[in-house]
């Protein structure tokens, strides 16, 4: 069938359009991508704005129309931590189900944690042993471990890219001294999990997806998207130190000229580059593999995977919105 999967995040809302079937590779169709920058128009009370819920409601009805109009049969919608952490959640995710007839599951962090962790698993496969993986998103860390399709750990972190921007004061370019504060404060932050997860078994094989991952791979000499999902690509600390020896030292503008950073999250990159070397740095890490499904593709993932996906899910998703012909997954 084909499926929609709506992600209302922190800093866009993406409709990803996907054929697939139970016991099948997804094959993207097509994907729309809306810039809101949700996580940083809550304002100091908690509320998220009334521009931006109206923003957010008309992004939501233009993408259902989307997938309508390309023949989705179901569209599945969630959303993620600047949903999660706005105190007028509740009566926005309301106004959208009102207006558009799409209902946003809120997904916890934990939640998050364990749907990257199947994609990766599913993309991997079960030779890739005892598996981690690191996710920095707009709003959140992500870290999953385990040797099944549900990790043994899962965790959430308010360690974003964007969360960690906004948080930290610093001028533009940042000092160096700035710079030395921020990973202090970020070790302090890593400190209880990454002692958590050491005591695991070591990980056979470290993987990191998703937007801040990818840039900063890219920036350190990986692949271009256009050369396609399968390219191998890694990202060593060693790499990492040095370009964040960098971009900390230019500007913002400076940075969205970069061939892979984006204008709309150049203001995110050395922050996201400076939990992306913490994370290492606390677990001992010399190098990870971008994984090229994330979220998203977990969503997918555990949708096919249930005949009845109203039965109770574990991890926040229940039946998805039914807009245009029957269920035939």
């Amino acid at each position: 069938m084909r499926l929609g999967v709506l992600d209302v995040g922190s800093n866009t809302v993406h409709l990803l359009v996907v054929d697939a079937y139970r016991g099948a590779h997804p094959t993207p169709m097509t994907s729309e991508k809306t810039v809101l920058r949700l996580s940083e128009r809550i304002d100091a009370s908690g509320t998220l704005s009334g521009s931006a819920v109206e923003e957010l409601t008309s992004s939501v009805e233009a993408a259902r129309k989307s997938a309508l109009e390309l023949g989705c049969a179901e569209l599945v919608g969630f959303a993620t931590s600047a949903i999660r952490r706005a105190d007028n959640a509740t009566a926005v995710l309301e106004r959208v189900r009102e207006r558009t007839g799409v209902e946003l599951r809120v997904l916890s962090g934990v939640d998050e944690a364990r749907l990257t962790f199947l994609a990766a698993r599913r993309w991997y496969g079960w030779s890739a042993g005892n598996l981690l993986v690191l996710d920095i998103g707009g709003g959140s860390l992500e870290m999953a471990l385990g040797v099944d399709e549900q990790p043994d750990t899962a965790v959430s972190l308010p360690l974003g890219a964007g969360h960690v921007a906004r948080v930290w004061s610093a001028e533009d370019p940042p000092r160096r001294a700035e710079v030395e504060r921020l990973r202090e404060w970020i070790d302090d932050q890593l400190a209880e999990t990454a002692r958590r997860f050491r005591e695991f078994d070591t990980p056979d094989k470290v993987v990191a997806t998703s937007k801040t991952f990818r840039s900063l791979a890219r920036l350190s000499g990986a692949a271009a998207a256009s050369a396609g999902p399968r390219v191998r690509r890694t990202l060593t600390s060693e790499a990492l130190n040095q370009l964040l020896a960098f971009v900390t030292r230019i500007s913002t503008a400076d940075l969205a000229s970069l061939d892979g950073v984006s204008r709309a999250r150049a203001h995110q990159l050395a922050g996201g580059g400076l939990v992306a070397e913490g994370v290492l740095r606390a677990l001992g890490l010399s190098e990870v593999e971008i994984c090229p499904w994330a979220l998203r593709e977990g969503v997918i993932l555990r949708r096919l995977d249930r005949a009845d996906v109203a039965d109770g899910p574990e991890d926040g998703l229940s039946a998805p919105s039914i807009i245009a012909g029957d269920d035939t997954g």
